[in-house]
């Protein structure tokens, strides 16, 4: 029989809840999930093959589904730091030539944008009608068929995103209605209501990380932000 190598074991604490978890670096059979995900170019499987990694390499107990969007990929980025390495190479195009520069980034030096904002997520939409919202989360993310468009991913967001309504003294659950009845609430809004909603979903917390360097090319100076686990994994 052969031998069994020794995994080490490593400490991170989950964003939305200050929650200390215990995790192990993912291994080839688990890079090859991710790899074979990247390859078919497709979101929902990168999507499948970064929460699969995390569930079997996170040993403390959690649900991944629970976690918001940036809790999954704050622990996919320390994970990896600890599995393959601290830097990954990213490209970015300079601003006045659009020559492509290709860089090294330290995987360690990637903060979460917004997490100790305080964001007020109660929207007031009209007379005593007003909503909550909540982050999104890896449980309400969004389907390919929700994800046709631009528009349809807008508001298929914004309706998974809604939490508590509220009209009077009733108040509402969003997660007891159907997606379609959520969505013809966000479909009702006027387009100042619209809005509200979404620069509030856009004040989520994500991954980000400065990136400034002098164009190989042209000599320009470009100053330029990476948010997401899109723009670190291209």
């Amino acid at each position: 029989m052969l031998p069994k190598l020794a995994t080490p074991k490593y400490d991170m604490i989950v964003p939305s809840t200050g929650e200390s978890i215990t995790y192990r670096p993912y291994v080839v059979r688990e890079e090859k999930v991710l790899l074979i995900a990247m390859e078919s170019e497709s979101d929902i499987a990168i999507e499948n093959a970064v929460t699969d990694i995390i569930k079997l390499c996170v040993e403390s107990p959690i649900k991944v589904e629970d976690l918001t969007n940036f809790d999954v990929e704050f622990m996919f980025v320390t994970l990896r730091s600890k599995s393959v390495g601290e830097g990954i190479k990213v490209s970015s195009k300079c601003t006045e030539c659009e020559e492509s520069n290709e860089h090294k980034i330290d995987l360690e030096k990637i903060k979460v944008k917004n997490l100790e904002d305080a964001v007020d997520k109660h929207i007031k939409l009209e007379g005593d009608i007003s909503i909550d919202i909540a982050w999104p989360s890896m449980k309400n993310k969004l389907t390919q068929a929700e994800r046709k468009t631009g528009t349809e991913t807008i508001i298929n967001m914004a309706a998974k995103s809604l939490d508590i309504i509220y009209s009077g003294e009733e108040i509402f659950n969003a997660k007891d209605s159907s997606m379609k009845e959520r969505v013809g609430f966000i479909e009702s809004l006027t387009t100042d209501q619209f809005e509200k909603v979404i620069n509030v979903i856009s004040e989520a917390p994500t991954l980000t990380y400065n990136l400034e360097y002098k164009c190989k090319k042209c000599g320009s100076d470009n100053k330029t932000e990476l948010n997401g686990l899109s723009d670190f994994f291209q």
